[in-house]
């Protein structure tokens, strides 16, 4: 008689469709990750394991030496840490149906019912622009308002993204007006002027790997 396998359970998390959940059978993890972008998943053999994992954000642990010197796990990883409390911005291609804003808290959960009306959301909770042409770098910017604005009205004090451009230069003034669009650069000072506002008032802005960012929409460029 064969030796029984050990049972697993398998935490699975979703950005783009706000869904997390723990399951003991693979094959429902596959189906419900399978071709998400952004879909994160891993297996535990304690129940416990796996929803703490979710709770600290679904997040993969680096393998590599870390700044914390913080122990490796039986796995050889870092154990993952939890994101810090505020609102995290992003902007994508991933499904194909051109460029995407997404503004969540650090659970992943969506924010931008809080800066738009339901018309303006698709079924994702995520904001799709109607400009075809529009850029990933536009729609960085335009998901950086949103955040800037949200965390004003929910006096949020920190906002994460994983655009160096949009943070470290277009927020800030850094912009080539002249071979830019108009459209672009007229976002680039509304936006710079609403972060002066946010960190006046002790508002951090911080950039975070695009692996970590939980309003991650993949794809990019």
């Amino acid at each position: 008689m064969g030796k029984k396998a050990k049972q697993k359970f398998y935490a699975y998390f979703v950005p783009g469709e706000n869904r997390q959940g723990i399951t003991d059978q693979w094959a429902e993890c596959e189906t419900i990750v399978s071709g998400k972008v952004g879909a994160r998943f891993k297996a535990f053999e304690v129940r416990e394991d796996a929803a703490a994992w979710l709770a600290g954000g679904a997040v993969y642990a680096s393998r590599a030496a870390g700044a914390t010197g913080a122990a490796l796990d039986a796995g050889g990883v870092r154990p993952a840490t939890r994101l810090e409390r505020g609102i995290y911005f992003d902007a994508g291609t991933g499904r194909g149906e051109g460029v995407e804003v997404s503004v969540t808290d650090e659970r992943g959960a969506n924010l931008l019912h809080k800066a738009l009306s339901a018309s303006e959301l698709n079924r994702h909770g995520k904001h799709l622009l109607e400009n075809v042409a529009a850029t990933n770098n536009y729609g960085e910017l335009l998901a950086f308002k949103y955040a800037l604005k949200i965390a004003q009205k929910e006096k949020v004090k920190k906002i994460f993204g994983d655009s160096r451009l949009v943070i470290d230069y277009w927020s800030r003034w850094h912009i080539k007006r002249k071979e830019l669009p108009a459209a672009t650069v007229a976002l680039a000072d509304e936006v710079a002027k609403l972060r002066e506002a946010f960190e006046k008032k002790g508002g951090v802005v911080a950039r975070i790997s695009g692996a970590r960012n939980p309003a991650d929409l993949g794809f990019h460029r």
